[in-house]
């Protein structure tokens, strides 16, 4: 019970239910929940996300699931005031949303880079914005931003991503500064090749998945549950002297 009495709202969370392929979110929703915080999924797939909201509260836990257009200001406002309307507080925000798309500086439009802006780096900062007040209520918080190894490398294609998770990054570190007096965490997580829905379609591609896995000294995939146990590491009390920090979770990718 490491997050017990705690409520968390995770974006990006539809994709939790078990015995099929979980993203992030999903990942995280399950284990918080295990751990006894009352979870807010909240997604864009709304069937998918109800499903697993259902499936917590069968196997005991507390959950809700709430449509979220992370790109939306006013959507992130509901969102919040919802959770707290239905929970009395907010403690714990993880930013797992996320688009990809690969392509090279000239092949990326403005529509795709406005996406990945939108997506990753805005939603970042309304979420961001918005739970703070209500965490300073409680007198305290930890905001986890679900960055990538992408945030701190370069790439021969993914520009878009890229330079999102990187803004990501820096973000969480300004904001850290901004907040710590007010015991308001906010840290970046760095995940590096994970077996989750964004990763599928490269696994019926064996030559692209053994170029990255030749990249990676532990030379295998992640599982989608080694980075929920980071987000609950920094969602918990055990973490309350980290902040602005920027954890790799890549099998030693960016190690090299």
């Amino acid at each position: 019970m490491r997050v017990q009495g705690k409520v968390a709202l995770i974006t990006g969370a539809a994709s939790g239910v078990e015995g099929r392929l979980k993203g992030l979110g999903g990942s995280a929703a399950l284990l918080l929940a295990r751990e006894g915080a009352t979870v807010v999924l909240t997604d864009l797939n709304d069937d998918l996300g109800e499903e697993t909201a259902a499936a917590i509260r069968a196997s005991g836990g507390r959950a809700t699931y709430l449509h979220l257009d992370v790109t939306d200001e006013a959507a992130w406002q509901s969102a919040i005031a919802r959770t707290v309307e239905l929970y009395g507080r907010l403690d714990v925000l993880v930013h797992s949303a996320g688009v990809t798309f690969r392509t090279t500086v000239e092949e990326t439009s403005e529509e795709l880079w406005d996406l990945q802006m939108d997506v990753h780096v805005k939603g970042a900062f309304f979420g961001t914005k918005h739970a703070i007040p209500e965490m300073r209520k409680v007198e305290g918080g930890s905001i986890i931003l679900i960055s990538s190894l992408a945030g701190l490398v370069g790439s021969a294609s993914s520009t878009g991503y890229h330079t999102a998770k990187g803004a990501m990054r820096i973000f969480a570190k300004t904001a850290a500064v901004q907040y710590a007096r007010e015991n308001i965490r906010v840290n970046s997580i760095h995940p590096g090749f994970v077996l989750t829905p964004m990763f599928e379609p490269i696994m019926h591609d064996p030559v692209q998945v053994e170029t990255r896995l030749e990249k990676v000294p532990m030379g295998r995939l992640g599982e989608p549950e080694e980075i929920a146990s980071v987000i609950l590491f920094l969602a918990s009390d055990e973490s309350s002297f980290i902040t602005g920090a920027e954890l790799a979770v890549d099998g030693g990718y960016t190690a090299i």
